[in-house]
């Protein structure tokens, strides 16, 4: 048996389960976190990652899997390439790479795949089980060839908040970790709208923010001073959320 964890259930179990989460030592370690908080400073403090994220069994999943902040998308070009069943949709890796990819559906479909249970844990403090498939990170990096100095994975997204692109980072050792993938199914089916169709990152060792939804580009960088507002994410710019928010 794998380790087990509680579920985020709709109705009184789905409480039960944020008040759990809540009071755990992590939750209240990022949702009480400083302003400032440098990239760097869980290396230079000794903070321990994690090897491997949880792992679940097929009756652990949770029978609802909610979506969180952005769930519906008004742009036209993404309401026509979901009305043609994402047919068009491209995911461009670029930046500090050798070789410039436009990978479409069939080409991500293409490449080994990986299913995994997992554990989703919202910094708003719910929590929910779901089967996760698609490519990992790595994969796609590969053929895309990380040039020397690449620091950085920046992730581009197709939604706009209050008049500004999502966005979100890590570094090269998560995107490189074999639970890190590009998914687009949830629980056997392709991802719903509401959880970032057609394709959304999976960082198992991070919290739910990081998870970027309605991917479309991935961008090598040896630094994030320029991107966005320079702190790695656009709730990390905004809100001060912490850029490295291990679970």
């Amino acid at each position: 048996m794998k380790r087990r964890g509680f579920i985020g259930l709709v109705g009184a179990g789905f409480l039960a389960g944020c008040d759990k989460v809540a009071g755990t030592k992590w939750f209240g370690a990022v949702a009480e976190s400083a302003q400032g908080w440098h990239r760097g400073l869980h290396r230079a403090l000794g903070v321990a990652r994690i090897d491997m994220a949880p792992e679940y069994e097929k009756s652990d999943i949770s029978p609802f899997f909610r979506g969180n902040g952005t769930r519906s998308i008004e742009d036209a070009a993404y309401r026509n390439s979901m009305m043609r069943g994402f047919f068009d949709w491209r995911l461009s890796v670029g930046g500090m790479v050798e070789q410039q990819l436009s990978l479409s559906l069939e080409d991500l479909f293409a490449l080994p795949q990986r299913t995994q249970i997992t554990r989703h844990d919202c910094v708003e403090g719910w929590s929910a089980i779901g089967e996760w498939t698609g490519p990992q990170l790595s994969e796609i990096l590969a053929l895309a060839k990380p040039m020397e100095g690449a620091r950085f994975a920046v992730f581009h997204c197709a939604d706009n908040l209050y008049g500004s692109d999502y966005y979100e980072s890590c570094d090269m050792d998560d995107a490189m970790h074999p639970q890190t993938i590009v998914a687009h199914q949830l629980n056997g089916e392709p991802l719903p709208e509401r959880n970032g169709a057609p394709l959304r990152l999976r960082i198992e060792r991070q919290l739910g923010y990081k998870h970027a939804k309605y991917l479309t580009a991935i961008e090598l960088v040896a630094s994030l001073d320029d991107i966005g507002g320079g702190k790695g994410g656009y709730w990390e710019d905004r809100a001060g959320y912490q850029w490295y928010a291990g679970i």
